[in-house]
């Protein structure tokens, strides 16, 4: 294997795949690598260091300069942080002197004077025009040399860094895990799944593929290499051709497929051909994207290959020649004629439509014996239903006891949310407790017995991964409505912006909310100071990458909620910038350091949501005083240009409350399930490693734990979930 597959290994594992060179001395450079690593919040396990130590000194340095690359992109170091006030957080200057100050300088410069006074005279001065404005007045160098190392705190995040297997066995591995996820993937790894199926195509694959975006790039790679296709709906075939058309392989959003080479349309005709002959009834899976199909025709030109008739009959469907009714049709010609019954029984077969529909059902019903019967049905098929569903419609079960006079939040798969008013009739409480009892049943049965379990009290509040779709890559990133504890006394956000050709500005902002949901104050380019902090400056164009930072203390915020957001005030989106990354640090009040300290980033993740307002994430003060982190991963769609804090107040603390207010599924509902059939439970101390094998579930993954342990990090959470 070549290295090229290696930063995937560690950024989805916290593994460097063991290395491997000439039998050596490497011990100093060894331990000059753990130095490197700890400057910027990394370590190597006992296990890693001894195993580089017993290698050449080159062969360690080698390993080193590739990996240490690898881990400062991960929290953000592979970057340059300059701020615009050069000993940010000291000596922020209020608002107005600073703009004021920016006006005397334009007054004094020969290029800007004339212009500055005809904005003078006629009121209005747009900073933008004012030279001194919004563009870096120091050198990176300068900045540095302004301020004082950091001081080292036990609080400062180390991630172990462990000894993994040979490099081919990590990549086969990884490859599995993400090809056979019971949940979503999101954008990066769906990405870094196609990097892996081509490499591994002709090696082993999962037993199942449940998620069918998985399929579609792994059939991608199995095409190029010329191996048979996974496919057994039309639909697969669909989602292919936009994979290969790098669409939208959730058919949410329509695809301009391309013109494909003639082996490629031999490959999918033939596909599609197979499916059609062996169930002809999926013919009726055409009509919900009849006019994608039709395209996909025009691409693939069946009447060139009168040897797949079946797969002709594809697109007679889609024009409308070849009548073929769907599934979801003949539910609704049931419900229309209000045969409940009827429905349930029909949706038998279709068991993961049926818990779809199950709310609705319920709300239709009339009668008693209409309701057993939707309940009865859904009892009957829950062993048929994926795990990933079934946890859904446990946590859609349990927000249901609600009053419906509450707000619903509705977020699409890009992250992109709104709001509406709930005018549910209310589920009815007999029938929803029923199957939420059904429902926890299953869910004993599937899950595995788990030995001794070992357990981190910190991640019992971290929600379930039911969808990676909304939820980008990064360094301790959780699910959205995960809660994680915040310690330290100070809370810094950080954006990273580089714009590809345009001229790009992005503000940071943070916005104090009280436990009403109303403001209390915000920070950003026209509030640069407050009781709680200070904000580091606006810089409003970045062709060579920008930051921005805000440092709040969390004993002078006033206020419940902490909610930090990136807008778009001009330029690219999140998804054209060449580079766009968010994240926060936590410090001790007396560590000082530069604005950006790698050892203390708790969380980096990218921004490519679709809206022009970034919402990162919450902080909450609990009823304890304490802080936590609450995991948004939404985006507004906000205006075309010149969003602000000032303008989205509402509809972000909208927002916020919706997901707060939320209570999700998460790992503590799972462990307590599990802990049923465990030979024994403990809480992980920080300290202790248990002699034998132990089932571990936590944040990060001790060092020192038995070899045979199964171990459950944020890296791999979709393990937790059974099939």
């Amino acid at each position: 294997m070549s290295h090229r597959l290696e930063p995937l290994v560690i950024r989805h594992t916290h593994r460097l795949p063991a290395p491997s060179g000439p039998v050596g001395q490497g011990g100093v450079a060894a331990r000059q690598f753990d130095a490197a690593l700890m400057s910027v919040g990394f370590k190597l396990s006992a296990a890693l260091l001894e195993r580089l130590s017993g290698l050449t000194e080159e062969a360690v340095v080698a390993t080193a300069a590739r990996t240490l690359e690898t881990v400062r992109e991960m929290v953000g170091d592979h970057v340059r942080h300059n701020a615009y006030f050069i000993d940010f957080p000291a000596h922020v200057p209020d608002t107005f002197e600073f703009w004021m100050q920016c006006i005397t300088e334009a007054l004094v410069d020969d290029t800007s004077r004339d212009g500055t006074l005809t904005q003078l005279r006629s009121g209005i001065v747009d900073l933008l025009t004012l030279p001194s404005y919004g563009n870096y007045q120091h050198a990176y160098a300068e900045m540095l040399a302004a301020h004082d190392e950091l001081i080292p705190a036990t609080g400062d995040r180390t991630t172990v860094l462990h000894l993994g297997d040979s490099a081919d066995t990590e990549v086969t591995a990884l490859y599995l895990a993400l090809a056979g996820s019971t949940t979503p993937l999101g954008t990066e790894g769906l990405r870094d799944l196609a990097v892996l199926a081509g490499h591994c195509v002709e090696g082993p694959q999962p037993d199942e593929i449940p998620v069918r975006e998985n399929r579609a790039v792994i059939n991608v790679a199995r095409l190029g290499a010329g191996a048979d296709l996974l496919v057994d709906t039309v639909t697969d075939v669909l989602r292919l051709a936009c994979a290969l058309s790098d669409g939208d392989m959730t058919l949410v959003a329509p695809t301009r497929l391309r013109s494909l080479p003639r082996r490629t349309r031999r490959a999918l005709l033939a596909a599609l051909d197979s499916v059609v002959a062996g169930a002809p009834d999926k013919l009726g899976d055409v009509t919900a994207h009849r006019e994608a199909f039709k395209r996909l025709g025009e691409r693939l030109h069946p009447h060139e290959f009168p040897r797949w008739p079946r797969a002709a009959e594809v697109f007679a469907v889609a024009r409308g020649e070849l009548k073929a009714p769907s599934f979801d049709s003949r539910v609704e010609a049931l419900l229309r004629t209000h045969d409940i019954t009827g429905a349930a029984r029909l949706l038998t077969a279709a068991p993961g439509k049926l818990f779809r529909s199950l709310d609705r059902l319920l709300r239709t019903c009339l009668t008693q014996d209409e309701r057993d019967a939707v309940v009865a049905a859904a009892e009957q098929v829950a062993p048929r239903v994926s795990a990933r569903v079934l946890l859904s419609v446990r946590e859609h079960l349990h927000n249901r006891a609600r009053e419906s006079d509450e707000r619903r939040v509705f977020v699409n798969r890009l992250g992109r949310a709104q709001v509406t008013d709930d005018v549910r009739p209310p589920v009815p409480e007999a029938e929803r407790m029923r199957l939420i009892a059904a429902l926890d049943t299953e869910m004993r049965r599937r899950l595995p017995v788990p030995g001794r379990l070992l357990i981190d009290p910190d991640i019992l509040d971290v929600a379930l991964p039911l969808s990676g779709k909304a939820t980008t890559a990064g360094l301790g990133v959780l699910p959205r409505g995960s809660l994680s504890p915040v310690d330290g006394d100070l809370l810094r956000f950080f954006v990273h912006w580089k714009q590809t050709e345009r001229s790009t500005d992005y503000d940071l902002s943070a916005l104090m909310l009280n436990a009403s949901y109303e403001t209390v104050v915000w920070l950003s380019y026209t509030a640069l100071t407050s009781v709680e902090g200070e904000h580091s400056g606006d810089i409003t164009n970045a062709p060579d990458g920008a930051s921005e930072f805000i440092n709040l203390r969390l004993d002078a915020v006033r206020g419940t909620f902490i909610v930090p957001q990136v807008n778009i005030f001009s330029g690219e989106g999140f998804e054209e910038a060449e580079e766009s990354i968010f994240g926060f640090m936590l410090r001790d009040a007396e560590q000082r350091g530069r604005p950006f300290e790698p050892r203390t980033v708790r969380m980096k993740s990218e921004l490519r949501g679709p809206g022009r307002v970034a919402l990162p994430l919450a902080f909450v003060r609990g009823n304890d005083g304490r802080w936590r982190a609450k995991w948004l991963h939404l985006y507004l769609r906000g205006n075309p240009a010149w969003n602000r804090v000032e303008e989205n107040r509402v509809s972000v603390a909208t927002l916020v409350r919706g997901v707060v207010e939320r209570d999700y599924l998460t790992v503590r509902y799972l462990i307590e399930l599990m802990e049923e059939g465990a030979t024994g439970t403990a809480l992980w101390d920080g300290t202790t490693v248990p002699d034998g094998p132990v089932t571990y579930i936590g944040l990060e993954r001790p060092d020192g734990l038995h070899p045979d342990s199964l171990v459950i990090t944020p890296e791999n959470l979709r393990a937790l979930i059974p099939g």
